[in-house]
């Protein structure tokens, strides 16, 4: 699903504008080319580009190494990093994060780097590189730690999850929260468009995946979907108030949030522990 951009969007997280002038700011921007044209050139959006390559780059290894494009057995899934409580309940705890970036077929990665490249062209400005790869791990990781939990709880040790969807709905959360801000060098109708489209968005992805399990054509694991969007939801809140405060306040807020979300994964994860 694609999110067209306003033209010239330049967000204040990145400038030294305390606080951001809308109509200015906005107008001084327009001159340069929109948010879709950037996103093609590599070098304004490094972030997305690298998650995307990455994405990328593991796939492509999986297939050189004789894997299916298409029907990636579980085996096979679980080699190069897909989750399974079972392995992780025993110690493997990296699949929690390899899982993000590791498919099952050529459709299933298809989709998934074409919202996040959309959403990644949105969210980057908002929260530079570096955020948006903060974001998508800490949500990637706290949406599988939910399936963990979920899978400790009901007993099913034997599944295996792998994919980017759990970030993807967490970059999602947090544009909802961050789009809130009506102090954006954006005019306020576009702000209300770009958030309704990241909502419409969450909201139909999650139905597709609540209503794919109901058939026998595939298992998505809603769980880690639910959980990057409300760890997504979460990160966004404690950093809208530094917004347009300024560069260096709004960095040092976002590295403590992250920093705040780390540990609070970590203690979920050894409360998962104390369940089994």
């Amino acid at each position: 699903m694609s999110f067209p951009t306003p033209e010239g969007e330049v967000l204040p997280p990145h400038t030294d504008g305390i606080p951001a002038q809308p109509i200015p700011d906005y107008e001084r921007e327009a001159s340069r080319p929109n948010s879709r044209e950037r996103g093609w050139n590599i070098f304004a959006t490094p972030g997305t580009y690298i998650l995307l390559g990455i994405n990328i780059a593991v796939f492509c290894y999986m297939i050189f190494r004789g894997v299916s494009p298409s029907s990636p057995t579980p085996y096979q899934l679980l080699y190069f990093g897909a989750t399974s409580p079972e392995l992780i309940m025993h110690g493997q705890w990296y699949r929690l994060l390899t899982a993000t970036f590791v498919h099952v077929g050529l459709l299933h990665i298809a989709t998934n780097m074409w919202c996040l490249w959309n959403l990644g062209l949105l969210g980057e400005p908002l929260l530079g590189p570096f955020g948006l790869i903060a974001v998508y791990v800490i949500t990637g990781v706290a949406g599988n730690l939910l399936g963990l939990c979920s899978s400790v709880i009901f007993r099913d040790y034997g599944s295996v999850g792998a994919g980017a969807s759990g970030a993807v709905f967490g970059i999602a959360g947090i544009l909802i929260v961050l789009l809130s801000n009506k102090k954006l060098p954006i005019p306020v109708f576009e702000l209300k468009r770009l958030r309704r489209s990241v909502i419409q968005f969450a909201v139909l992805n999650l139905i597709i995946g609540i209503g794919a399990n109901f058939t026998s054509i595939v298992r998505i694991d809603n769980h880690a979907h639910i959980g990057g969007f409300l760890s997504g939801l979460a990160l966004g809140v404690p950093l809208v108030p530094r917004m347009t405060s300024g560069r260096t306040r709004y960095l040092a807020r976002q590295k403590l949030t992250f920093a705040g979300a780390a540990f609070l994964l970590l203690l979920f994860a050894y409360f998962i522990t104390k369940l089994r």
